[in-house]
């Protein structure tokens, strides 16, 4: 979760730097997929304002550990955050940090497998579907207010007359991202329960790559309704509820294991075990249980494989929905 000691500066505002550019790039991304005709869907990149930090192409130093989070909040808000816990298990580890970021989930997935991450936050669709394809080696999980779960929240704007997904149909949508579980999944299987498919029950739909960018996105009416990770919601609505506040909660998902902190395979098992013994006293240590605090994280646990399961079994549902003949037709 974000740090709670910056919420007062106002995380989602700071988070977009020249708002009004944003929105006239997402205006101009809409008039071109209306006018080319060749797809209702849209990527939109908020984050190209701002810089990310990405790995050099040389090759590493054998002292630094090369730490990333998956981008389920913005860029800037991912440095400030949890670059801090990260920088701890390094020099728990007697390694300075290399801190990396992308834009998509798959990127970092992808850099794990192939060792140019040593350990990552990452999202549980991912790890529930991917863990063995990435070699993701998972070192302990989160837990906050007392609990290893959370939902996906289906949310509209405050002042719309919504009131059910099915009232969303032929309007405008954000996903976060491809991989998402919360972002994507969840709404897509909603949809297919429903034998509905996403690009054709939304008009046009939104890729902001961010839980807080949909926040924002559903806030100022860009798009008419997103599904986004309800601990990042309800932690602005709790610390900072300028956007939140605009927003209204129509339909939550059943609660899925939360997203654990992973260590690439290839990272040495000495180094992956000390990490991970690091990240399980960390609650016990003054100066570790003040960086949790401040990102609202209990302690860390073992994750247990059973918590992501009802991931996997959604998939497999969905797959099933899919392959029926009477699915919607457009």
């Amino acid at each position: 979760m974000p740090d709670k000691r910056n919420a007062t500066q106002g995380q989602l505002p700071i988070r977009i730097s020249g708002f009004a550019a944003v929105c006239f790039a997402v205006l101009l991304a809409m008039v071109a997929a209306g006018c080319s005709g060749d797809s209702d869907q849209v990527t939109v990149d908020f984050a190209k304002t701002l810089p990310a930090t990405r790995p050099a192409q040389h090759s590493r130093e054998t002292d630094a550990l090369r730490g990333a989070v998956a981008a389920m909040i913005s860029p800037r808000e991912t440095y400030i955050h949890y670059r801090e816990l990260l920088a701890y298990a390094a020099r728990k580890s007697g390694k300075d940090l290399e801190f990396v970021q992308r834009k998509t989930y798959e990127e970092i997935n992808e850099l794990l497998g192939k060792g140019e991450v040593d350990l990552a936050f990452i999202c549980s669709g991912p790890y529930a579907l991917a863990k063995d394809r990435y070699g993701f080696v998972p070192l302990a999980a989160p837990e906050v207010q007392g609990s290893t779960f959370y939902q996906s929240y289906l949310i509209v704007n405050q002042n719309s007359a919504f009131q059910g997904l099915t009232s969303l149909k032929g309007l405008s949508f954000a996903f976060t991202d491809p991989e998402s579980n919360t972002g994507k999944l969840v709404p897509t299987f909603w949809l297919a329960e429903l034998n509905q498919r996403p690009e054709i029950f939304f008009s046009q739909i939104t890729y902001t790559y961010s839980h807080d960018n949909s926040i924002l996105a559903v806030a100022r009416g860009l798009v008419a309704a997103a599904a986004v990770d309800g601990l990042v919601w309800e932690y602005y609505q709790a610390t900072n509820p300028e956007y939140t506040s605009k927003t209204r909660i129509i339909k939550k998902s059943e609660p899925y294991g939360i997203p654990p902190l992973v260590a690439s395979r290839r990272l040495p098992a000495v180094e992956r075990e000390r990490l991970e013994q690091t990240l399980l006293t960390m609650h016990q240590d003054s100066e570790g249980k003040k960086i949790l605090a401040g990102l609202l994280i209990d302690r860390f646990l073992p994750p247990k494989e059973e918590w992501y399961e009802p991931i996997r079994s959604m998939h497999r549902r969905l797959a099933d929905l899919k392959e029926q003949p009477h699915a919607a037709q457009p």
